[in-house]
């Protein structure tokens, strides 16, 4: 046996536990990220971070991430403001901007002398075959049948795929019963993040998201940034738009369809620790 170090963070209430793979070695497994995550017999997170060697020279890291019941995604938002913070503050790299390649493509990261974090999350993706999404074309919104009742659904990928819908009020929102149903529904192939979002003015939007493979978040941060996106594609909302979480709140921005989005928002430390595998 061997011991393993790893320090936990949250972005707004979204909690990681991070793994330096660059000075230390170990060969994940579901199981075992699993029984990690769980949050009265492990360490408990969302999600699991994992800082790698950089796989070529225009990127300065590999970054992995695996949810809670083990599966490997392509993307996270919260997550990524960790990484900045957690490869600074382990004084493995002094460069900032970072420069990190993910299972989606190469993001960069700024953090900011407040400590806040920016990404640049590139681009998002609305081709349905590229979320991915079974649709014959590209739409507006998309009919998703539950129970016999039709929701009319946004469609995104921000390296993740997301569904956004519309509603009156996050805090009515049928987020535990819809959000599963969604989540797994046969047009998202790959399952999907799953949005309610409120608008509240022309700056401003609410949201709660049932993240694929976790369940409900206190944040999700490409759920906020497809969220802005969806809301400013139909000028409910105009850039900058800040995106209110139960955990807090995110500064998005983005001048529309082939730019990146930016997004700025917090990254703590909470404790560092070992575990025995």
């Amino acid at each position: 046996m061997s011991k393993l170090r790893f320090t936990k963070m949250h972005g707004l209430g979204n909690d990681f536990m991070v793994l330096d793979l660059i000075n230390q070695s170990h060969e994940l497994k579901p199981a075992e990220i699993s029984s990690w995550a769980d949050r009265h017999m492990g360490i408990g997170f969302d999600q699991l971070l994992v800082v790698s060697t950089a796989s070529s020279e225009d990127v300065d890291f590999q970054y992995r991430i695996f949810n809670a019941d083990g599966s490997e995604v392509e993307q996270c938002g919260n997550g990524a403001r960790c990484f900045a913070r957690f490869v600074l503050d382990q004084k493995l790299s002094d460069k900032n901007p970072i420069v990190v390649k993910t299972n989606s493509g190469v993001i960069s990261l700024a953090v900011k002398d407040n400590g806040e974090v920016t990404v640049d999350m590139g681009a998002p993706i609305f081709e349905p075959a590229d979320i991915p999404l079974n649709a014959s074309a590209r739409a507006e919104f998309y009919e998703f049948t539950v129970n016999e009742d039709v929701f009319k659904l946004q469609a995104v990928s921000m390296g993740n795929p997301h569904g956004v819908l519309k509603v009156d009020s996050v805090d009515t929102a049928p987020v535990e019963t819809l959000g599963p149903c969604l989540e797994i529904h046969p047009n998202f192939p790959n399952r999907a993040n799953i949005g309610f979002m409120e608008v509240v003015d022309r700056h401003q939007l609410r949201l709660r998201v049932f993240e694929r493979g976790v369940g409900e978040t206190k944040a999700c941060g490409t759920g906020a940034c497809a969220a802005a996106v969806a809301a400013i594609q139909q000028q409910w909302v105009d850039s900058p738009v800040k995106v209110s979480l139960p955990g807090g709140t995110l500064n998005i921005e983005w001048a529309g369809e082939g730019h990146p989005v930016l997004m700025t928002g917090p990254a703590t430390s909470v404790f560092e620790g070992t575990i025995t595998v």
